[in-house]
């Protein structure tokens, strides 16, 4: 005959003081190991958090209240401690939907997954989720850990990839277009001279390109751009080319185009011009007037008295054709005192805006 089993107080009178001791020094330990492992929990950058078999969240450390901005209800939330949730190209994601949901469902871990979590002040965060089911000593599925992973540095990084390539195509067919157009412009009697041209002017090209890529197309400073373009006649004792302007950082295009020109008026001027006499000297001087106009003189003395050409010739095309790039124009006065030119363009299409700050490179 079976008797039915005793209750626990009646247990708890016929175990000995001894054993009792044992009982409550286990407790106490485990007690303390647990107190330790959410601790250690508590402890990690990353937000970790578990279920119930059924999804109810039944645990989660400091970091998950950072990473969902809210501090989710321990038995009342489900699924995941996030406030909103998305797939990546933004649609909804629902909650019993989600990677942690599929894991419970399923009974297996879910790996490779990403999502979106809004938080309650609307600011969102890409995450990579970890969610592994637990299982009992009979092989059921007691509950859930899972892991998010912060991966919104990682996915900014990557747009930053993806517009950098974009930009980078998009400067290499401009400036292939450019160099194209030099080409078909170029003329020479000879075949040494055409060379000697269209190397002068992909090399105006390659300065300008080389002073944007060190302010990482942030805008090529003009002041450096004349001085690279003049360089053979800027300093030493009797300085040759007197330049004068305010800091300008120009935009790709307006660079390039500035170079073309200006490389133009220094060839000019160094073959016909003030810079191929003794004591020939150039001004070049920059402004920016109130109705938001460029304005860029270049003005020669010293040199052999010009007159106007019966025809235009291919550099005086060269930078008209590169100021019409900035909806400008380019003036040209033959005095008998030497060569004046009148660059003008419109501000807002050369000037490159202010970079943002506190952005990361």
């Amino acid at each position: 005959m079976r008797h039915a089993p005793k209750p626990l107080a009646a247990l708890a009178n016929d175990v000995s003081p001894a054993a009792v001791a044992v009982l409550k020094k286990a407790q106490d330990a485990f007690h303390e190991r647990e107190l330790h492992l959410r601790a250690l929990l508590d402890a990690l950058p990353a937000a970790v958090y578990t279920t119930d078999a059924e999804g109810r969240i039944t645990f989660y450390n400091e970091a998950c209240v950072a990473f969902a901005g809210r501090r989710p209800v321990i038995g009342s939330d489900e699924w995941c401690v996030t406030w909103k949730l998305y797939w990546p190209d933004g649609t909804p994601l629902p909650h019993d939907q989600c990677p942690m949901a599929l894991a419970l469902k399923d009974g297996r871990p879910v790996r490779g997954a990403e999502a979106v979590a809004e938080r309650p002040d609307g600011s969102r965060i890409s995450f990579t989720p970890y969610p592994t089911p637990l299982l009992g000593p009979d092989g059921q599925i007691t509950g859930a850990v899972n892991v998010l992973v912060d991966i919104t540095h990682r996915k900014q990084a990557e747009e930053r990839l993806s517009l950098l390539a974009n930009e980078v195509n998009h400067r290499a067919n401009n400036l292939l277009s450019i160099v194209q157009a030099t080409v078909r412009l170029t003329q020479a009697d000879n075949v040494e001279d055409f060379r000697d041209t269209l190397d002068g002017r992909i090399g105006a090209l390659a300065h300008a390109h080389s002073l944007l890529a060190k302010s990482r197309w942030a805008g090529a400073d003009l002041s450096q751009l004349v001085q690279e373009e003049l360089a053979p006649y800027v300093g030493g004792q009797t300085p040759r080319v007197w330049v004068s302007g305010p800091s300008l950082p120009l935009q790709p295009e307006a660079a390039q185009s500035l170079a073309m020109a200006l490389h133009e008026l220094a060839t000019n001027a160094a073959k016909y011009g003030a810079l191929s006499a003794i004591g020939g000297r150039v001004e070049v001087s920059w402004v920016i007037t109130p109705d938001q106009t460029f304005e860029l003189q270049w003005h020669e003395t010293g040199g052999p008295a010009t007159t106007r050409p019966l025809r235009s010739g291919v550099g005086g095309s060269v930078v008209k054709r590169a100021m019409r790039h900035l909806a400008g124009s380019a003036e040209f006065d033959w005095l008998k005192t030497g060569l004046q030119c009148r660059l003008t363009g419109q501000a807002g299409l050369m000037i490159a805006p202010a970079p943002e700050t506190g952005l990361p490179l």
